[in-house]
């Protein structure tokens, strides 16, 4: 998989995504500052989220319309979407700053509308929220682009996930990844089972990420361990700001340490490897070997107390004390000295 050229997976280096979401907190200059320190914390793509309020939910206080409990309790759906909404006129002018600031920039389409001004400003790539992982239409229509596609996962059962991934096929998607989701705000590391992460490689056969919404770093990189291939994370200039999401997001040096972390353990992963690395070669020498540790004529028997397995490492390997024991010594032997195999009846 690649979006805009970058290739994505198993064999390269997990591709970070910065969430922006609502944390504009209504100001395009903030959503420029977030784009800007998202390039500069090493982020692979800034991802914004094109919906309008009408085109979300509908302007009503009835029974379902007005959240209760959590991190949203008490507001109308259509209130705290029109308050985090990106406003469309903003999309060109961020897409341009992006650009300019050499990070990829794509967004999370909530209907068909959305897609089309993104289609129009060239996005190179489209995600599908975990909410709107059951609203197939709006994922064949996004695949019809013939762009790359990531769905999220949360609250979705395996066989939504079948059923998203069979959408996005059908829509003539071919670049497709998903991404293993809690959709909890913030949601606790216990909650994340990212045992799923490598079942859903075996299952769905696609590149696999992590939507993370947890209040730190640690769920995400333990997740590249796995094999998540991208790790997508909130980002905001100020946790206590006030914004919709700014209380489970990374601020920006934040960000940095989890594109630096992320990228450790990705090359921690390596591959299958038995052998001396290339920071060990120097060292090999301080293994231990054996000696002779009292002088010997030739001829003589080689007695337990004749050798010892000490450092350094220059002379035969431990493992041959046994069979050296009770042989005789073919020359002159000197204390301290390494012993060699060709020194030493067969």
């Amino acid at each position: 998989m690649k979006i805009a050229n970058r290739p994505i997976g198993a064999d390269h280096p997990p591709y970070v995504v910065a969430e922006i979401s609502g944390n504009h907190n209504g100001q395009i200059e903030r959503a420029r500052a977030l784009i800007s320190e998202a390039a500069r914390a090493g982020a692979d793509a800034v991802k914004l989220q094109t919906y309008r309020p009408d085109t979300i939910t509908l302007d009503s206080d009835a029974e379902g319309f007005v959240i209760r409990g959590g991190l949203w309790d008490g507001r109308r759906l259509y209130d705290l979407y029109a308050e985090a909404h990106m406003p469309w006129d903003w999309h060109a002018p961020l897409f341009d700053h992006a650009r300019a600031e050499g990070i990829t920039i794509f967004s999370s389409p909530f209907d068909n509308t959305a897609v089309d001004l993104l289609e129009d400003l060239g996005a190179p790539a489209y995600k599908i929220a975990s909410f709107e992982a059951v609203d197939l239409p709006l994922i064949r229509y996004a695949a019809s682009t013939g762009k790359p596609m990531i769905i999220s996962t949360g609250m979705a059962d395996a066989e939504e996930i079948h059923e998203a991934i069979a959408a996005a096929r059908e829509g003539g998607c071919r670049e497709l990844a998903v991404l293993h989701c809690v959709s909890g705000y913030p949601a606790p590391a216990g909650d994340y089972n990212l045992r799923t992460i490598p079942d859903m490689i075996a299952r769905f056969g696609l590149v696999t990420g992590l939507s993370d919404h947890t209040l730190d770093n640690t769920t995400a990189i333990a997740a590249v361990a796995v094999g998540a291939s991208i790790i997508e994370k909130h980002v905001t200039m100020d946790r206590t700001g006030g914004g919709p999401d700014d209380s489970f997001s990374l601020e920006p040096p934040e960000l940095a340490a989890l594109c630096h972390s992320a990228r450790t353990a990705w090359e921690a992963l390596g591959r299958v490897d038995y052998g001396t690395k290339s920071s060990e070669r120097g060292n090999v020498t301080f293994r231990r070997s054996l000696y002779f540790v009292k002088p010997l004529k030739a001829g003589d028997v080689i007695t337990p107390d004749a050798i010892r397995s000490v450092r350094p490492g220059l002379g035969a390997a431990p493992r041959h004390y046994d069979a050296i024991i009770g042989k005789r010594v073919r020359v002159d032997i000197t204390a301290d000295s390494p012993v060699r195999l060709d020194q030493i009846d067969s």
